[in-house]
C-alpha cells in the first residue's frame, strides 16, 4: 500500500502532464509495476509492453558457446570474424561484451591464510613511485622495501633506478636497520634474483648468492604466478604509498630517505601489528628479534664497479657523467668504484682521482688540479717546440739555454724572445746575435737584443718596426695616402728665428 497523496500524485503526473510511466516512476522513486496499478486502478489502460525482439546474434549463440569451450582463451576478434563469415552483421563491440559474457571461467582458487616463525622470513620487492629530476637528468624513483613476514616491521629507502648495486645496496642498509637477519628472503622471480627458470630449476644471481653466503640466509623465489605468496611486501608497498609518500614534500633524495627513516621508526612501527592488533609492530619485533641470525663482523661490499676506457681526453665517463683523471693516465682501461656519494678511480690498485658523485646528465666534474697540471705540461710541450725550432735556425742557441738555465733565467720568456727575433730579423743575424752574447758570457734576452741591433746598425740597417692590425677586413684593405711634412718643416723654422730674435733682443 501506498500513501492517498502518492497515488494522487501519479495520477496528476499522468493526466495532466502526460509522463510515461517509466518517468513517474523514476522521479517518485517507485516501482514501475505500482504507477501500472495505480493507473489500472483508476480506469486507465495502461499499454502493454513492446515484445523483446529477436537478437541477432541468437542463432550464432550455440556456435559461440561451442568455439569458446573448446577454445576458452579465443579472442573476440578471432570469434567475430569467424561469425561474421556466417552472416552475423553486428557490430564488434556489441559482440566483444557477449563473448565475455558467455566465455567460461575458470573456478575460484581459495588460498590458505600464511604463518611464519618469529625470524623465520621477510620478504622484498621494488616498487615504482614515478620520476625525479636531478638538473638535465630524469631518473626513475625506485623504493625498496623489505618487510619481516612475522612482526611486519618494514624498511623503506628509495634510490634512482633498480640496478643490481642498488638492490644489493638495499639488503645491507635493511640488515643494519634491523640489527639482524632473517633465515629466509623471499622474492619474486625479478632479475636481480632470478636468471633463469625453468619449472623448480632455478639459476639465481651469482652476486645475490654470495650475498646470501655473506650473511648466511636462504633466497627463496615464489612460485611462478603465487603473487599471493609474498602479500606481506605487496600490502607493505601499497601502506607506503598511502600512508607515506601521498602528498609528501622533500628536497632531494637523501631528505626523502631521512624521512623515510624516521616514518618506519616512527607511525609505520606504531601501527598495528595484524596478526595481533592488540600489540604494536614495535612490540612484536622487539619479540622477533632474539630468533633473528646476527649480523657478519663486516658489511657485504657494494660499491658499484665498472671498467671504462680512456681515450686522449683526461675524462671518465660513469653515469651519464664525466670526471676528470691526471692527464699521464689517458688512453687506459681503469676502473671506477662509486658509491651512492663518492666516485674513485684507480688504475690497478692505486686510486688516481676521487670525486663527489653526480647524478645529473651530461655534467663535468673536474679536480682543478687535474686540469692545472694539463695546462703546464701543454705550455712546457710550447717551449720545447719553441726551443727545438731556434736551435735548428741558430745552433749557439743550444748552448744559450743551457747558460741560462744554469744562471736561473726563466727560459720560456727567453724562448719566445728569441723567436719573435728570429721571425723579425732571420736566422743569420740572430745566430750572430747570440755567438756574440756567449762571447761576453751573458745568457739574457737583453743581450742578444742588444747585439742583434748593433750589427744592424753597422750594417746600416734600420730596426725593423713590427706592426699588426687587427683581424679587420675594413683595416686590412685600408689604402692610406702619404702627407707632405713642409708644414712640420715650417713649424721647426718658425721655433728657430724665435729663439734668433729672443736672442738679438734681450728683455730689460
Amino acid at each position: 500500500m501506498i500513501a492517498r497523496a502518492l497515488e494522487a500524485e501519479i495520477l496528476r503526473l499522468h493526466h495532466a502532464e502526460h509522463w510515461p510511466i517509466g518517468t513517474i516512476a523514476a522521479q517518485l522513486r517507485v516501482h514501475h509495476g505500482t504507477v501500472r496499478r495505480v493507473l489500472a486502478q483508476a480506469g486507465v489502460e495502461v499499454a502493454k509492453k513492446t515484445p523483446v525482439r529477436a537478437s541477432i546474434v541468437a542463432p550464432y549463440m550455440a556456435f559461440i558457446v561451442e568455439t569458446l569451450a573448446k577454445y576458452p582463451t579465443l579472442r573476440a576478434s578471432r570469434l567475430h570474424t569467424m561469425v561474421r563469415e556466417r552472416g552475423y552483421t553486428g557490430a564488434p563491440d556489441h559482440f566483444r561484451a557477449i563473448v565475455a559474457r558467455l566465455r567460461p571461467r575458470p573456478a575460484a582458487e581459495a588460498y590458505l591464510r600464511l604463518r611464519t616463525l618469529p625470524g623465520e622470513q621477510s620478504q622484498c620487492d621494488w616498487a615504482h613511485f614515478g620520476k625525479l629530476t636531478i638538473g638535465r637528468a630524469v631518473r626513475p624513483l625506485m623504493a625498496f622495501v623489505m618487510v619481516l613476514s612475522y612482526s611486519r616491521q618494514l624498511f623503506l629507502r628509495f634510490y634512482l633506478g633498480a640496478s643490481m648495486n642498488d638492490f644489493i645496496r638495499g639488503h645491507v642498509e635493511a640488515f643494519t636497520y634491523f640489527t639482524a637477519v632473517p633465515r629466509v628472503v623471499l622474492y619474486d622471480n625479478l632479475r636481480s634474483a632470478v636468471l633463469e627458470r625453468v619449472g623448480e630449476a632455478i639459476r639465481f644471481n651469482p652476486t645475490l648468492l654470495e650475498l646470501a653466503a655473506h650473511y648466511r640466509f636462504e633466497p627463496r623465489p615464489v612460485a611462478v604466478a603465487r603473487g599471493n605468496e609474498k602479500g606481506r611486501v605487496e600490502r607493505a608497498i601499497r601502506f607506503a604509498r598511502d600512508a607515506f609518500f601521498a602528498a609528501r614534500e622533500f628536497r632531494d633524495l637523501d631528505d626523502l630517505n631521512a624521512q623515510a627513516l624516521a616514518w618506519c621508526e616512527g607511525a609505520a612501527a606504531e601501527r598495528p601489528c595484524p596478526e595481533d592488533r592488540s600489540r604494536s609492530v614495535r612490540e612484536v619485533f622487539a619479540e622477533e628479534k632474539p630468533h633473528l641470525l646476527s649480523l657478519p663482523e663486516n658489511p657485504f661490499p657494494c660499491e658499484e664497479r665498472v671498467e671504462v676506457s680512456v681515450r686522449k681526453t683526461p675524462y671518465v665517463r660513469f653515469d651519464l657523467n664525466d670526471y676528470t683523471i691526471p692527464h699521464d693516465h689517458v688512453n687506459r682501461t681503469l676502473m671506477v668504484m662509486a658509491t651512492l656519494d663518492t666516485v674513485r678511480i684507480l688504475e690497478g690498485s692505486e686510486v688516481i682521482a676521487t670525486h663527489p658523485r653526480s647524478f645529473d646528465r651530461g655534467a663535468q666534474v673536474e679536480q682543478p688540479s687535474h686540469i692545472e697540471a694539463l695546462i703546464t705540461r701543454k705550455r712546457a710541450a710550447s717551449t720545447h717546440r719553441g726551443q727545438d725550432r731556434l736551435q735548428h735556425a741558430a745552433p749557439s742557441a743550444k748552448s744559450l739555454f743551457l747558460l741560462a738555465a744554469e744562471r736561473g733565467t726563466h727560459l720560456g720568456v727567453l724562448t719566445r724572445g728569441l723567436l719573435q727575433l728570429l721571425d723579425s730579423h732571420g736566422a743569420q743575424a740572430l745566430e750572430a746575435a747570440i755567438a756574440a752574447a756567449l762571447a761576453e758570457d751573458t745568457a739574457h734576452l737583453g743581450a742578444v737584443r742588444h747585439f742583434i741591433d748593433a750589427h744592424a746598425h753597422a750594417r746600416g740597417q734600420r730596426p725593423p718596426i713590427a706592426v699588426s692590425l687587427p683581424n679587420d677586413p675594413r683595416l686590412q684593405n685600408l689604402s692610406v695616402r702619404a702627407q707632405p711634412l713642409t708644414a712640420y718643416d715650417q713649424l721647426t723654422k718658425d721655433s728657430t728665428d724665435d729663439e734668433h730674435n729672443d736672442a738679438r733682443n734681450p728683455q730689460p
